[in-house]
């Protein structure tokens, strides 16, 4: 693998990104929401996730702004990108799949929300966070800049570790007991078992 291919593996899992999103999208604006518990902060954070994951490193790959923070590069380090990008769309499709109309890209509460159990929140309460940190990887290991590479995982790092907590004590508000139940045979970003 190259450089190059690399990068185009890159691209092509941000529009795979969009792709997958965008119905879910769609059908959580139809939903009502009860419960909103957005604050600037979070908006900030995930504006700063798309700026991270998204923003820096295409500006990196089209114009090269960041080409004296690159690495060496290997095409082990590429097909393992690739790799944990698969990953990263495969997970990312079934938590917005299992989530449904639970889904909200923000800290709200839907009409008739229910706790989701099934599929791969069977065994991890935050798949879609464990998605982002292996997009963040797979940015690092198919982009070889200290810069470009790495700020998905450090916007990853911003949002989960400011927000996380407080996703946590919104579903024990709304769901009591059962969601400590569920908390306590699960893991937070990897299976439990």
């Amino acid at each position: 693998m190259t450089e190059d291919f690399a990068a185009v593996l890159w691209a092509l899992g941000m529009g795979a990104w969009l792709i997958i999103r965008q119905p879910y999208r769609v059908k959580a604006r139809k939903t009502k929401v009860v419960n909103d518990r957005r604050s600037l902060l979070e908006r900030t954070t995930l504006g700063l996730c798309i700026v991270g994951l998204v923003a820096i490193p295409a500006l990196h790959l089209l114009t090269g702004v960041f080409s004296f923070a690159n690495y060496g590069w290997s095409p082990v380090q590429g097909w393992l990108g690739a790799a944990v990008m698969i990953s990263f769309l495969v997970l990312f499709y079934l938590s917005h799949k299992h989530l449904a109309r639970n889904w909200s890209v923000t800290l709200e509460i839907r009409q008739d929300h229910k706790l989701v159990d099934h599929g791969v929140y069977s065994r991890i309460r935050h798949p879609m966070y464990t998605s982002f940190w292996l997009w963040g990887l797979s940015q690092a290991l198919l982009i070889p800049n200290w810069i470009a590479g790495f700020a998905g995982l450090a916007s990853v790092a911003l949002l989960y570790f400011s927000r996380v907590t407080k996703e946590e004590a919104m579903m024990r508000a709304q769901f009591g007991a059962d969601y400590d139940a569920y908390c306590a045979r699960t893991g937070r970003l990897v299976p439990r078992f």
